[in-house]
Protein backbone atom coordinates (compact mmCIF):
# COMPACT_ATOMS: atom_id res chain seq x y z
CA UNK A 1 0.00 0.00 0.00
CA UNK A 2 1.01 3.28 -0.49
CA UNK A 3 0.68 6.67 0.68
CA UNK A 4 0.43 10.27 -0.79
CA UNK A 5 0.78 13.30 0.55
CA UNK A 6 3.47 12.21 2.92
CA UNK A 7 5.16 15.11 5.08
CA UNK A 8 8.14 14.37 7.65
CA UNK A 9 7.40 16.02 11.28
CA UNK A 10 8.83 16.33 15.21
CA UNK A 11 6.31 14.83 17.61
CA UNK A 12 5.65 16.73 20.56
CA UNK A 13 3.06 15.33 22.84
CA UNK A 14 -0.22 12.92 22.59
CA UNK A 15 -2.91 14.36 24.54
CA UNK A 16 -5.07 11.08 24.17
CA UNK A 17 -5.48 7.98 21.75
CA UNK A 18 -6.53 9.55 19.07
CA UNK A 19 -4.57 13.07 18.70
CA UNK A 20 -1.08 14.09 18.66
CA UNK A 21 0.65 17.47 18.42
CA UNK A 22 3.51 17.69 15.81
CA UNK A 23 5.50 20.14 14.54
CA UNK A 24 5.46 20.59 10.68
CA UNK A 25 8.52 22.89 9.64
CA UNK A 26 8.49 25.38 12.72
CA UNK A 27 4.26 25.34 13.04
CA UNK A 28 2.57 23.19 15.66
CA UNK A 29 -0.33 20.67 14.32
CA UNK A 30 -3.02 18.88 15.69
CA UNK A 31 -2.87 15.22 13.97
CA UNK A 32 -4.96 12.20 14.02
CA UNK A 33 -2.79 8.86 14.66
CA UNK A 34 -4.39 6.12 13.49
CA UNK A 35 -3.20 3.85 16.36
CA UNK A 36 -5.19 3.58 19.51
CA UNK A 37 -2.90 1.75 21.61
CA UNK A 38 -0.14 2.69 23.41
CA UNK A 39 2.66 3.32 21.36
CA UNK A 40 4.67 4.35 24.26
CA UNK A 41 7.98 3.31 23.86
CA UNK A 42 7.69 4.79 20.27
CA UNK A 43 5.59 7.96 20.84
CA UNK A 44 8.58 9.91 22.53
CA UNK A 45 8.56 13.74 22.62
CA UNK A 46 11.09 14.95 19.90
CA UNK A 47 10.81 11.78 17.86
CA UNK A 48 10.28 11.79 13.58
CA UNK A 49 7.42 11.29 12.83
CA UNK A 50 5.55 10.51 9.30
CA UNK A 51 1.98 12.06 8.32
CA UNK A 52 -0.20 11.58 5.53
CA UNK A 53 -2.97 14.00 4.22
CA UNK A 54 -5.53 12.49 2.89
CA UNK A 55 -7.80 14.83 1.72
CA UNK A 56 -11.10 14.17 3.15
CA UNK A 57 -13.48 17.29 2.93
CA UNK A 58 -14.40 18.31 6.66
CA UNK A 59 -11.97 16.24 8.79
CA UNK A 60 -11.47 18.03 12.19
CA UNK A 61 -7.53 17.21 11.23
CA UNK A 62 -5.51 17.93 8.02
CA UNK A 63 -2.92 14.96 8.56
CA UNK A 64 -2.81 11.39 9.62
CA UNK A 65 -0.19 10.03 11.86
CA UNK A 66 1.35 7.02 9.82
CA UNK A 67 5.03 6.43 11.02
CA UNK A 68 7.17 7.10 13.51
CA UNK A 69 11.09 6.70 14.46
CA UNK A 70 12.05 5.17 17.10
CA UNK A 71 15.44 5.89 19.13
CA UNK A 72 16.77 3.24 17.82
CA UNK A 73 16.85 4.51 14.13
CA UNK A 74 14.27 1.41 12.58
CA UNK A 75 11.24 2.87 11.10
CA UNK A 76 7.64 1.69 12.24
CA UNK A 77 4.46 1.80 10.44
CA UNK A 78 1.60 2.38 13.16
CA UNK A 79 -1.54 2.62 10.90
CA UNK A 80 -3.47 0.28 12.25
CA UNK A 81 -5.66 -0.25 8.83
CA UNK A 82 -2.58 -0.64 7.60
CA UNK A 83 -2.08 -4.90 8.48
CA UNK A 84 -5.54 -5.56 6.84
CA UNK A 85 -4.56 -3.65 3.21
CA UNK A 86 -1.49 -5.04 2.67
CA UNK A 87 -3.07 -8.68 3.50
CA UNK A 88 -5.74 -7.70 1.47
CA UNK A 89 -3.32 -6.94 -1.50
CA UNK A 90 -1.43 -9.78 -0.87
CA UNK A 91 -4.41 -12.44 -0.90
CA UNK A 92 -6.13 -11.11 -3.37
CA UNK A 93 -2.69 -12.22 -5.61
CA UNK A 94 -2.73 -15.68 -4.44
CA UNK A 95 -4.87 -18.50 -5.83
CA UNK A 96 -8.17 -18.62 -4.05
CA UNK A 97 -11.20 -18.64 -5.56
CA UNK A 98 -12.77 -16.23 -3.26
CA UNK A 99 -11.34 -13.18 -0.98
CA UNK A 100 -13.74 -11.75 1.62
CA UNK A 101 -13.19 -9.37 3.60
CA UNK A 102 -15.03 -8.96 6.92
CA UNK A 103 -16.99 -12.15 6.87
CA UNK A 104 -18.97 -12.85 10.40
CA UNK A 105 -18.61 -16.52 12.12
CA UNK A 106 -20.00 -17.25 15.33
CA UNK A 107 -20.35 -13.81 17.71
CA UNK A 108 -17.23 -12.08 15.49
CA UNK A 109 -16.42 -10.65 12.28
CA UNK A 110 -13.13 -12.23 11.40
CA UNK A 111 -10.83 -10.43 8.69
CA UNK A 112 -10.74 -12.88 5.72
CA UNK A 113 -12.57 -15.76 4.31
CA UNK A 114 -11.30 -17.53 2.05
CA UNK A 115 -12.25 -20.42 -0.66
CA UNK A 116 -10.11 -23.00 -2.26
CA UNK A 117 -11.92 -25.74 -4.27
CA UNK A 118 -13.95 -27.16 -1.52
CA UNK A 119 -11.85 -25.97 1.08
CA UNK A 120 -12.58 -23.00 3.58
CA UNK A 121 -10.11 -20.51 5.30
CA UNK A 122 -10.39 -18.02 7.86
CA UNK A 123 -7.91 -15.80 8.46
CA UNK A 124 -7.30 -12.79 11.43
CA UNK A 125 -4.92 -10.34 11.07
CA UNK A 126 -2.68 -8.33 14.11
CA UNK A 127 -0.30 -5.53 13.48
CA UNK A 128 2.81 -5.79 15.62
CA UNK A 129 3.91 -2.16 16.57
CA UNK A 130 5.60 -3.32 19.57
CA UNK A 131 9.62 -4.45 19.52
CA UNK A 132 11.83 -5.56 22.31
CA UNK A 133 15.45 -6.36 21.71
CA UNK A 134 14.51 -7.46 18.20
CA UNK A 135 11.71 -9.58 18.71
CA UNK A 136 8.27 -8.07 18.32
CA UNK A 137 5.08 -8.42 21.14
CA UNK A 138 1.41 -7.89 20.62
CA UNK A 139 -0.48 -6.77 22.16
CA UNK A 140 0.88 -3.81 23.57
CA UNK A 141 -2.60 -2.73 25.56
CA UNK A 142 -4.82 -5.18 26.71
CA UNK A 143 -7.73 -6.98 23.62
CA UNK A 144 -10.81 -8.35 24.88
CA UNK A 145 -11.65 -9.05 21.15
CA UNK A 146 -8.45 -9.88 20.13
CA UNK A 147 -8.84 -12.88 22.48
CA UNK A 148 -12.23 -13.53 21.48
CA UNK A 149 -11.30 -14.02 17.94
CA UNK A 150 -8.51 -16.36 18.44
CA UNK A 151 -11.26 -18.61 20.08
CA UNK A 152 -13.54 -17.88 17.38
CA UNK A 153 -10.76 -19.72 15.49
CA UNK A 154 -9.89 -22.71 17.33
CA UNK A 155 -13.98 -23.23 16.99
CA UNK A 156 -13.81 -22.69 13.28
CA UNK A 157 -10.38 -25.35 13.13
CA UNK A 158 -12.74 -27.69 14.54
CA UNK A 159 -15.15 -27.45 12.30
CA UNK A 160 -13.28 -28.09 9.49
CA UNK A 161 -11.80 -24.73 8.37
CA UNK A 162 -8.17 -23.87 7.84
CA UNK A 163 -7.69 -20.95 10.74
CA UNK A 164 -4.91 -18.47 10.58
CA UNK A 165 -3.58 -16.39 12.76
CA UNK A 166 -1.92 -13.92 10.88
CA UNK A 167 0.63 -11.00 12.74
CA UNK A 168 1.74 -8.50 10.04
CA UNK A 169 4.77 -7.11 11.85
CA UNK A 170 4.86 -3.37 10.69
CA UNK A 171 8.89 -2.63 11.22
CA UNK A 172 12.02 -4.38 9.57
CA UNK A 173 14.50 -6.49 11.39
CA UNK A 174 11.99 -8.44 13.16
CA UNK A 175 10.74 -11.98 11.98
CA UNK A 176 9.25 -13.12 15.29
CA UNK A 177 5.86 -12.28 17.31
CA UNK A 178 5.57 -13.23 21.20
CA UNK A 179 2.23 -12.76 23.13
CA UNK A 180 2.99 -9.46 25.17
CA UNK A 181 1.57 -11.39 28.71
CA UNK A 182 2.40 -8.65 31.07
CA UNK A 183 0.08 -6.80 28.92
CA UNK A 184 -2.48 -9.01 28.86
CA UNK A 185 -1.43 -12.58 30.01
CA UNK A 186 -5.15 -14.23 28.23
CA UNK A 187 -4.00 -13.63 25.36
CA UNK A 188 -1.25 -15.54 25.94
CA UNK A 189 -3.59 -18.58 26.93
CA UNK A 190 -5.36 -17.87 23.95
CA UNK A 191 -2.60 -18.02 21.53
CA UNK A 192 -0.91 -21.07 23.10
CA UNK A 193 -4.24 -22.88 23.40
CA UNK A 194 -4.67 -22.07 19.64
CA UNK A 195 -1.52 -23.47 18.59
CA UNK A 196 -2.49 -26.66 20.74
CA UNK A 197 -6.00 -26.42 18.64
CA UNK A 198 -4.14 -26.44 15.08
CA UNK A 199 -4.83 -22.98 14.21
CA UNK A 200 -1.52 -21.85 12.31
CA UNK A 201 0.41 -18.86 13.01
CA UNK A 202 2.05 -16.75 10.60
CA UNK A 203 4.84 -14.15 10.96
CA UNK A 204 4.10 -11.71 7.77
CA UNK A 205 7.11 -9.46 7.78
CA UNK A 206 7.39 -5.89 5.90
CA UNK A 207 8.93 -3.39 3.99
CA UNK A 208 8.49 -0.46 5.42
CA UNK A 209 9.01 3.34 4.29
CA UNK A 210 7.51 6.51 5.19
CA UNK A 211 4.76 5.94 2.22
CA UNK A 212 4.76 2.17 1.73
CA UNK A 213 4.36 -0.74 3.48
CA UNK A 214 4.19 -4.20 1.72
CA UNK A 215 4.46 -7.81 2.54
CA UNK A 216 7.91 -9.03 1.94
CA UNK A 217 6.10 -12.31 0.18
Amino acid sequence: MKYLNVVKAKFIARPNRFIAEVEIDGKRETVHVKNTGRCKELLIPGCEVYLTAPGTPKRKTKYDLIAVVKNTGVLFNIDSQAPNQVVKEWLAKQDYDLVKPEYTYGESRIDFYMEKGNDRYLMEVKGCTQEIDGMGYFPDAPTERGVKHIYELIKAKKEGYHAMLAFVIQMEGVTEVRPNVETHPEFGVALETAKEAGVEILFLTCKVTPDELYLNL
